[in-house]
């Protein structure tokens, strides 16, 4: 048997449905503040990003990024990075990053995802350092 749903129903649910997916990994998230850059930003950690395996622990970061990063549509004032830390070698490697316009980190900038991964040591005083720091002291 086939039933007819109203449109108004159809419609309720399809908001109720967008709202709850927009919003579930948005409140999901908790960000932890775990230092700060040489340029005083906090780096915050989204604690339940942290997932560890074969000697790598992989974590997302925020920062905003002082001073803001000028570009011709507008200024990248903060930065989200999905790191892949080695605490045995103390170097990192970028997964995925995002630059935004705005501190609410809504409007995108610029996405990267490199093809190959490189690790490397942190520089001093960096977003890459901070979680170094950060990560492997919480791994001893």
């Amino acid at each position: 048997m086939i039933r007819h749903i109203h449109p108004l129903a159809q419609l309720t649910c399809a908001i109720f449905c967008a709202r709850v997916a927009l919003a579930t990994p948005l409140a999901a998230q908790t960000l932890t503040v775990i230092g700060k850059t040489s340029a005083g930003s906090p780096v915050s950690l989204e604690s339940k990003s942290v997932h560890s395996a074969h000697g790598i622990t992989t974590a997302t970061l925020r920062v905003a990024l002082e001073p803001p990063m000028k570009t011709s549509s507008g200024d990248m004032v903060s930065m989200r990075s999905v790191a892949m830390i080695d605490c045995a070698k103390q170097t990192t490697a970028t997964k995925e990053r995002w630059f935004y316009y705005d501190a609410k980190q809504s409007r995108i900038a610029r996405h990267d995802v490199p093809k190959i991964p490189g690790y490397g040591p942190a520089l001093k005083g960096s977003l890459a350092e901070v979680a170094i720091t950060h990560i492997c002291a919480a791994k001893k």
